[in-house]
């Protein structure tokens, strides 16, 4: 998935962009954050490494935030909604959807783009088009073929729940914690019970339904 891609700035009229400079300058700098964090990234650094020149990355990208975007996009796959049917192993494993990115990317590097991009509202929207909102859209589709099953009472918020996975799951992130297999389980448990219309026989058939991920 690349869509801070569509980003890069071109020049107008005149010679068309290089796609290989582009490709090649979107791996530098995938490689200088991976190394040194988002503090490390300069226009100058990518340049060196992807054999190129600091102007001819501002004709493609007017700084160093919607470079990083456009790298970590390249990075990031559109996740699948999670569907085996059984609702714990599903919003289980839609733990593991919001935890993607962070374990693609160093956290800390998510963190301090996101600092960047937070007082300015075009580059905000983009970060949370590459990073956020992918994610949540595959969750909300879990959440929907739940509660169409009757698996959640009719009174729950499905936004209100996809919000409480996800902060969990950025909140442990920035702090360099991720949530452990176990961890992932017990939020699950313990957010259903308050939610599902009977938790029993959701637990009955998640320990029936072959999954790498179901509660025990």
């Amino acid at each position: 998935m690349s869509p801070s891609r569509g980003a890069a700035t071109g020049s107008g009229a005149g010679r068309p962009r290089d796609p290989q400079i582009d490709d090649a300058v979107l791996a530098a700098a995938l490689t200088v954050l991976d190394q040194g964090g988002y503090a490390a990234l300069s226009l100058e650094e990518v340049a060196r490494r992807a054999g190129t020149s600091r102007p001819a990355i501002y004709r493609r990208w007017p700084g160093r935030a919607p470079l990083a975007l456009a790298a970590i996009a390249t990075r990031l796959d559109v996740p699948t909604p999670p569907d085996t049917g059984c609702t714990l192993c599903d919003l289980d494993e839609s733990l593991s959807v919001f935890l993607a990115a962070y374990r693609t990317i160093r956290p800390d590097v998510l963190t301090a783009l996101y600092a960047e991009c937070a007082t300015d509202p075009d580059l905000r929207a983009r970060y949370l088009e590459t990073v956020v909102e992918p994610s949540r859209h595959a969750v909300a589709r879990t959440l929907d073929r739940a509660r169409a099953r009757g698996d959640l009472r009719p009174d729950t918020d499905p936004a209100h729940l996809l919000d409480l996975l996800a902060s969990l799951v950025h909140y442990r992130a920035q702090f360099g914690h991720h949530l452990t297999p176990a961890e992932a389980t017990n939020t699950v448990e313990t957010l259903l019970r308050g939610a599902a219309t009977d938790y029993p026989a959701l637990l009955a058939h998640a320990r029936t339904t072959p999954h790498p991920a179901h509660p025990t």
